[in-house]
């Protein structure tokens, strides 16, 4: 039985009353859990109404639009619907790993409900997650026109599922930097602060992890350049379950994130500079410039180190390089004579934790990289490119 918070404020008190069955049992909140007040927000900001939950580190923000008093009403449902929704979730987040993932990192800033949501495109969307200027945290962005169409208003129970989805989005994007340029663009490459081996093996953790962002987006990418993931499907984590795209590119920008996601956990975490230090060095001394999921069909291999046909001058001491590229099929599963087939438990590649990846990623580099020619592979390579 769905038995919300209370939620109260100084001048209106109310008490959103849901009824319905769930799987976990629901204790009921006390009614000082949500507290409404004005915003703090800056005035060059929208005017909003905050919800704070109690347990919870972020702020829920209502913003308000120019509208009559009916339509109000209507955005402060969604609202309601909204906090309730997250209070359920906070009581039992064992049920949302990665929302429970989210809260213990502290990713999430704050939850804004819009009037409507459109990123700097202008394309419209439900939900939508943006970086804040606070690293390790980052902003999720509702759609009240949306919640009223998909029939969420006043429902927090058919909501849970689809906002506990989005927080693959949080805990992933939080951990990310921002893409300096397109996937395609590469300049400055003599500026470009690739380390030696042995300054890498000289590094911290954490100095590593701050060499790997310098080099995402400048140099070393994380989105197929031959855009194969367009339009297509992707699997939600730890299933075989595909999902249809909320738009064109959300697979490629989900993927993206989860290899970024993958490679930080590579050069931060101490498991594989003991066993797997050739994938850590190459990620940080140029070796390596891509590292992606694709879709090619016409192969039925799970990952591929693919070496370029030309040689690069890369780093002020003037290193001369011919990167390789490290795919990820993502419809296809690891083979039993692959060195991670024992990680990938029996899923499709593009289903893998970040956790998973990275291992898969690390030992395909560590078996791989040196192994391949500098020549040999490029023209049987070039054949099976993503189409």
């Amino acid at each position: 039985m769905w038995k919300p918070s209370g939620i109260t404020s100084v001048s209106v008190t109310f008490l959103v009353l849901v009824g319905f069955t769930m799987a976990v049992p629901v204790q009921s909140l006390s009614t000082d859990q949500v507290q409404e007040r004005p915003s703090e927000r800056p005035t060059t900001e929208p005017v909003g109404t905050q919800y704070s939950i109690a347990g919870a580190s972020f702020l829920v923000v209502q913003r308000h639009r120019n509208s009559d008093a009916s339509e109000r009403t209507l955005d402060e449902a969604a609202a309601r619907t909204v906090v309730e929704a997250l209070t359920f979730m906070l009581d039992h987040r064992k049920d949302y790993p990665r929302f429970d993932e989210s809260m213990n990192k502290q990713a999430l800033q704050e939850v804004v409900i819009e009037p409507a949501v459109v990123n700097q495109e202008g394309k419209a969307f439900p939900f939508l997650v943006a970086r804040t200027s606070q690293p390790g945290q980052v902003r999720l962005l509702i759609s009240a026109e949306f919640l009223r169409k998909q029939g969420y208003v006043g429902h927090p129970e058919a909501l849970v599922p689809a906002l506990a989805k989005e927080f693959q989005w949080v805990a992933s994007k939080a951990d990310t930097g921002a893409k300096l340029q397109p996937s395609s663009v590469r300049s400055d490459l003599a500026k470009v602060p690739i380390r030696t081996d042995e300054d890498i093996a000289a590094l911290s953790a954490g100095e590593r992890l701050n060499l790997l962002r310098a080099l995402l987006g400048r140099y070393l990418h994380t989105v197929d350049e031959h855009n194969s993931l367009h339009g297509q499907p992707h699997y939600e984590a730890g299933t075989n379950s595909l999902i249809t795209p909320a738009q064109p590119d959300s697979t490629t920008k989900l993927y993206d994130i989860r290899v970024r996601e993958a490679l930080q956990k590579i050069v931060q975490d101490p498991w594989f500079m003991t066993h797997t230090p050739k994938a850590v060095r190459s990620l940080l001394n140029g070796t390596i410039w891509n590292v992606a999921f694709v879709k090619i069909d016409q192969r039925d291999w799970a990952t591929r180190t693919r070496v370029s046909s030309k040689t690069v001058v890369v780093g002020e001491a003037g290193h001369t390089i011919q990167p390789a590229a490290v795919l990820v099929n993502t419809f296809r599963l690891a083979a039993p004579d692959d060195s991670f087939y024992g990680d990938s438990n029996g899923l499709p590649m593009g289903a893998l934790s970040a956790d998973q990846l990275a291992r898969v990623i690390a030992k395909e580099i560590e078996q791989n990289i040196i192994e391949k020619s500098m020549r040999g592979h490029v023209a049987q390579d070039e054949q099976t490119m993503p189409k």
